[in-house]
């Protein structure tokens, strides 16, 4: 297994129940794909260089986790298909 690091922002429009459902879904998603959870850091609203689908600010969340390279494309890909995410980064340590 690999260690990965994953930077995720959340739409600033969201409500904060709709923001710590969205963290633990992501963190629920690990484990069931066998991976872990190594560190999570919830860095909060910080605003853009620049705009962002007619959006100024974001709620980042960084998540360190060890799993396999498929459950990472498989991460990427709910990420991905995920409404309330703005952006994601997964890069392999």
């Amino acid at each position: 297994m690999d260690k990965y690091e994953v930077l995720y922002i959340i739409r600033c429009d969201v409500d904060d129940d709709k923001k710590t459902q969205t963290v633990e879904k992501f963190e629920n998603l690990v484990a069931t794909l066998g991976g872990t959870v190594d560190a999570l850091d919830k860095w909060g609203m910080r605003k853009f260089a620049y705009e962002i689908n007619k959006q100024t600010e974001g709620y980042y969340v960084l998540m360190n986790v060890t799993c396999t390279k498929e459950a990472q494309s498989e991460l990427d890909r709910y990420m991905r298909n995920d409404e309330n995410v703005v952006r994601q980064m997964i890069i392999k340590k």
